[in-house]
């Protein structure tokens, strides 16, 4: 392997996009304060009684496996992150929750740049790597495009190998990866069996699934296949029906409804005409043709048991995923705060130095915070078991 030193957190100066940043709403409360147990997906069970474990962040956009693995007892040592305002974002806030992963220069921007014998030694690997080469919307994108997808996409399906030569280098105790529900049918069901046996029976870790609904934890619908091994010669799993992944909070959960996320009347997020006008007519021909292709809209008041539809990362283009009605005016978008509790953060705690349509983006990559958070819980239970 060619040697090449991990790429310091220095491309990008945070000031040149603060000219758009949110904020948080709560003046008096630090948004980069080290969180408690229970601060950022508060009402998720966890141990009180954290013993410490070591966590690596691989495409970890604005850092939802951070805030889960964090709170549940896990120290980031590693983070990888390609997208330089994902970056920024990321590093507001997460430079007081884990100052030395920034001290040390362990804060890469290419994972293919990164020596992986030079990657710090971890208990747990995460990774929700690029989905966009399998994901529904991304394939019917790059054939329109006459572009690869899958594997032999080559700037992003190849991403999984580089999670396989960390683990088989680095050989952590436990991973947890994330993914689109059209990973496990994408190319006749090969992509996912070739993952599974490099995972199986070229690492030799113990390897359980579920696709799992965020709508669960948060009022959107969002299926992700979530995929967690150990190694079994470092801990007492030997059965992958020993591996939990819960696919429903507990009984303690609260559950936070829409109608307490968006508000009625808000100003600043109304379609303009020509992209409502573009909506309706794309809506109209699609209906023509029997299928019910087209925006989603909410209207008031909001039903206890609402759930959005799916947020993408193109949600800044127009909105149509998840829009709300206006009595006499057009319809309006989520705003930045809004969406965001949609994937589970905390807009007390979690600020997005960045411009409205990178944090869109942003968002619509993210996984839902709470969801994660509850299988990082389960790994966090049998890590404390097997304490040497």
């Amino acid at each position: 392997m060619k040697k090449k030193s991990i790429k310091p957190e220095n491309d990008v100066q945070e000031g040149d996009y603060k000219k758009n940043r949110v904020k948080s709403s709560d003046k008096n409360l630090a948004v980069n304060e080290v969180p408690k147990i229970h601060d950022i997906a508060e009402n998720i069970e966890v141990d009180p009684v954290q013993e410490r474990f070591r966590f690596i962040d691989l495409f970890a956009g604005i850092g939802g496996f951070h805030l889960a693995m964090h709170n549940v007892g896990g120290d980031c040592v590693f983070a990888s992150e390609w997208d330089k305002y994902s970056r920024i974002t990321y590093k507001e806030n997460f430079k007081k929750i884990s100052p030395e992963l920034f001290k040390n220069d362990n804060f890469n921007s290419d994972i293919h740049d990164a020596v992986v014998e030079q990657i710090p030694d971890h208990d747990v690997l995460c990774a929700g790597f690029p989905c966009q080469p399998f994901s529904l919307a991304g394939v019917s994108k790059k054939n329109s495009m006459g572009r690869k997808h899958g594997f032999e996409d080559e700037t992003q399906g190849t991403l999984f190998f580089n999670i396989k030569e960390i683990l088989k280098i680095k050989r952590p105790k436990a991973f947890m990866l994330e993914n689109v529900k059209n990973l496990l049918s994408h190319d006749n069901k090969q992509t996912f069996k070739v993952i599974m046996e490099s995972l199986e029976d070229e690492l030799e870790y113990i390897v359980n699934w579920h696709i799992v609904n965020g709508a669960n934890w948060v009022p959107q619908h969002r299926e992700r296949i979530y995929i967690v091994g150990y190694d079994p010669k470092q801990v007492d799993i030997t059965d992958k029906n020993q591996i939990i992944i819960p696919e429903k909070p507990d009984s303690n959960f609260k559950y936070p409804k829409l109608a307490d996320i968006i508000k009625e009347n808000l100003s600043g997020y109304t379609l303009g005409p020509g992209t409502w006008s573009t909506l309706e007519r794309h809506k109209a021909y699609h209906s023509s043709h029997g299928n019910g292709f087209g925006y989603g809209m909410h209207t008031f008041p909001l039903r206890d048991d609402e759930v959005t539809r799916t947020i993408s990362a193109r949600y800044h283009k127009d909105g149509a995923e998840i829009l709300f009605e206006q009595i006499g005016e057009r319809p309006r978008r989520l705003s930045v705060e809004e969406a965001m509790q949609l994937q589970g953060y905390d807009p007390k705690k979690f600020t997005f130095p960045v411009s409205n349509t990178q944090a869109y983006r942003q968002i619509g990559n993210s996984v839902v915070v709470p969801a994660i958070q509850a299988t990082a819980n389960e790994i966090a239970k049998v890590l404390k078991r097997n304490r040497n």
